[in-house]
């Protein structure tokens, strides 16, 4: 039996369980399969079948939850979209060679559209002659045009066959990334409880921990900030929340220590995967580290020249507008330095992301981490900016707790900066804005330069 029957097979046996909380109400998994058989009707209705490239537009709930695996069932080939990259789709309509598109409303009804004529995608082309479904996702774009990732489901279903634990689980990472829609799969693979929401807000986002009894929050070290920086965790009932995992992006370690403070009773642990890898299992050296082993079935690493290399079984079928991005044995650097200690590495930045100051490396995060120290400071992006002489030089954009001079914010920052680092590593400007939107994008990860 394949990979995604197998999960199929398990998800009946969870029977009345419930398997997403969606506007204050529980949906069984029996009732994810009533959905499934009644979108089998539409997708016939629609003449969507195997090798169709189907767009889902929306966000999590028990229509766009059942819609993905009824797709799955008719060997399509699956794009989600989130309305927060709606300005982007028209482009990702045409990369994918998207066919049909499904529009949620928030209400759970749709709108349905196809499209004639539509130029197809030499990749997705062959790839559709075989026997699986397919998942198409954009990558975030931060380094140049978002990369088209063509994936096989059959592969990346398979890590999810051996049954583990079911968390109740808050669908934080936008289904629209592989992170995502990855979050769904383990969610139903385990008899979880796929917790929904639409407001990522951090008010929102500790109303529905209180009122769901969520027990796992997958998030981002961004996202972590914002929450403590805005105080909406106070006076709300989070003691449900029994593990915080955190991927992305790199997690500033003064950052770690207040979310231990405000989640005493949840393990902390950090994961890694890439929308072209799949996910890795992972293993935190312990909540207050940031030293982690990564790896697990079907997965190979290897550290070259301090950057980390993987070799996955749920390798990507490959890039829909770049290059193959795997060498002959199916290895594919990532672009992360890392610090290697026994079974353990420490992720110390995108290569792409270090600072060249004459000739003498900055990692972002290490500024980072003592601008984040000081008791004013909301949030700090650290990056390079040309330079004459030394080819770059290092600056941070500041987001404040309090309005502050910004003379005497320099001069303190400075200071803190001059007590812990290399002198070339202090930033030479601050840069205050009001405007958290600058420091993070739409899925809460950094923004640097």
């Amino acid at each position: 039996m394949d990979s995604i029957n197998i999960v199929i097979e398990n998800m009946k046996s969870y029977s009345e369980k419930p398997a997403l909380f969606w506007n204050n109400r529980e949906y069984s998994y029996n009732d994810v399969f009533k959905m499934m058989d009644d979108w089998n009707i539409e997708l016939d209705k629609f003449d969507i079948k195997k090798g169709s490239i189907c767009a889902v537009l929306g966000e999590f709930s028990p229509a766009t939850a059942s819609l993905f695996f009824a797709l799955m069932l008719k060997k399509s080939i699956i794009v989600p979209f989130t309305y927060a990259m709606e300005s982007e789709i028209v482009k990702f309509k045409e990369i994918a060679g998207v066919q049909f598109l499904f529009k949620f409303n928030k209400d759970d009804t749709y709108e349905f559209e196809s499209y004639n004529n539509i130029r197809q995608n030499d990749l997705v082309d062959t790839f559709r002659q075989g026997d699986n479904p397919g998942l198409i996702v954009f990558s975030s774009g931060s380094t140049g045009v978002p990369k088209g990732i063509l994936q096989d489901c059959e592969r990346v279903m398979k890590k999810f066959t051996v049954i583990r634990k079911g968390w109740r689980m808050l669908l934080f990472l936008m289904m629209d990334h592989f992170g995502g829609f990855n979050t769904l799969l383990s969610t139903f693979a385990y008899g979880g409880t796929g917790v929904c929401l639409s407001d990522r807000s951090p008010k929102s986002v500790c109303d529905l921990i209180e009122k769901s009894k969520a027990t796992l929050l997958p998030t981002t070290p961004t996202f972590i900030n914002l929450l403590i920086a805005s105080g909406a965790y106070k006076n709300r009932d989070l003691s449900s929340v029994e593990l915080i995992t955190y991927g992305t992006e790199m997690m500033p370690e003064p950052i770690l220590r207040k979310a231990i403070e405000i989640f005493p009773n949840a393990q902390i642990k950090q994961t890694y995967g890439l929308s072209e890898l799949g996910v890795l299992r992972s293993k935190s050296e312990n909540d207050n580290s940031v030293w982690v082993k990564v790896g697990g079935d079907g997965f190979e690493t290897k550290v070259v020249d301090d950057i980390l290399w993987i070799r996955s079984e749920a390798n990507m079928i490959g890039y829909l507008n770049a290059p193959n991005p795997f060498d002959d044995e199916g290895w594919m650097c990532t672009g992360d330095q890392v610090e290697v200690n026994g079974e353990y590495i420490k992720f110390c930045g995108r290569k792409s992301e270090i600072i060249n100051v004459g000739g003498q490396k900055v990692f972002p995060v290490e500024v980072e981490n003592v601008l984040l120290e000081d008791y004013n400071v909301k949030e700090a992006s650290v990056f390079g900016a040309a330079h004459p002489l030394v080819g770059q030089v290092v600056q941070a954009r500041i987001s404040l707790v309090e309005n502050e001079d910004i003379d005497q914010l320099s001069i303190r920052l400075r200071k803190a900066c001059l007590e812990k680092l290399a002198k070339y590593k202090v930033p030479v400007k601050f840069i205050i804005t009001t405007d958290e939107d600058e420091q993070h994008s739409k899925r809460f990860k950094k923004i640097r330069g």
